[in-house]
């Protein structure tokens, strides 16, 4: 029982071994790897030929994303790039980063042709992100649309009282606690913070406005928060034309003279590090996590004649 219990004991302790060189070696594959493409596409756009066209993915939440800002301030100055191609998927996200987003495409648009072409989703902030855009393709199917603003509180202070707990606020101001979970809106506060959402919409509106070249008066009309089809906003002028990058890429041949033989290449808003490392490493971790998991696993098999 000892030789066999020593036997089991050493192999343990190779399989230990032999996962550790394994996972090490698999992460100085990996960080090559990586080095590799990262550094081949921070190189497309120095080498001789390296004119492309880069590609803006918008998915998801819509936040104020400073490192976004500076990467199409880069695709801006950069000669290689020949056209934008801003792909949304994105259901809206904060006023303050639909603006943002909408600010820097508008001074990309300013020096390069600037294609949006809608997914799945492109509305409020998502919407707003395609308005720079020379030409917007959405699918028949695209949900699009919800021009509009919106702020949402709730009002726990029932709730509050039937547990027997008060809240204690000290402001400045009358309307400085509004909204506030704590005890109902008051109607002061009810039309200042309308006000508030007023100028918003507006601002939404004149986007629309300038973007579109749409009479004021028809974006109003359109701009209750309702969301559309592909197809129903064609018929509205909220957009061009139904396709995807396919017909982005020809439509860019046709009236830009930017030939659909060019690459495209994404925009990375993260530094050339972060890119080749960040990625290296977390493969790394997952193929380490799996070799431990193996050998915990046959631990486990072989404990019992350890006892």
């Amino acid at each position: 029982m000892s030789l066999d219990a020593d036997l089991l004991l050493d192999r343990r302790r190779l399989k230990r071994r032999l996962s550790l060189w394994r996972g090490l070696a698999v992460l100085a594959v990996a960080g090559l790897i990586a080095f590799a493409v990262a550094l081949r596409d921070d190189a497309a756009g120095l080498l001789p030929g390296g004119a492309h066209v880069a590609r803006l993915k918008v998915e998801g939440f819509i936040g104020d994303d400073r490192r976004l800002a500076e990467a199409l301030e880069r695709t801006r100055r950069d000669d290689a790039v020949r056209a934008v191609i801003v792909a949304i998927d994105s259901p809206g996200g904060s006023v303050a980063g639909g603006e943002a987003l909408y600010a820097s495409l508008t001074r990309v648009a300013q020096d390069k042709p600037v294609i949006a072409v809608m997914g799945g989703t492109a509305a409020s902030a998502g919407y707003m992100a395609a308005l720079p855009a020379q030409r917007v393709f959405a699918r028949e199917a695209t949900v699009t649309g919800s021009i509009g603003v919106l702020l949402q509180s709730f009002d726990a202070s029932e709730l509050m009282a039937r547990l027997g707990v008060r809240a204690e606020t000290i402001a400045s101001g009358a309307f400085k606690a509004q909204p506030s979970p704590f005890r109902p809106l008051t109607e002061e506060g009810r039309e200042q913070l309308q006000s508030v959402v007023r100028d918003l919409h507006e601002q939404f509106v004149a986007k629309v406005v300038a973007g579109r070249r749409l009479p004021a008066e028809r974006v109003r009309e359109l701009a209750d928060g309702r969301i559309f089809t592909g197809r129903q906003a064609i018929e509205l002028g909220l957009v061009d034309a139904i396709g995807g990058e396919a017909e982005a890429r020809a439509w860019l041949a046709e009236q830009r003279a930017v030939p659909s033989s060019l690459p495209i290449r994404d925009i990375e808003t993260r530094g050339f590090a972060e890119r080749t490392f960040g990625a290296a490493m977390a493969g790394a971790l997952r193929d380490l996590t799996s070799e431990w998991l193996v050998v915990d696993r046959v631990r486990a098999l072989w404990q019992p004649a350890f006892r």
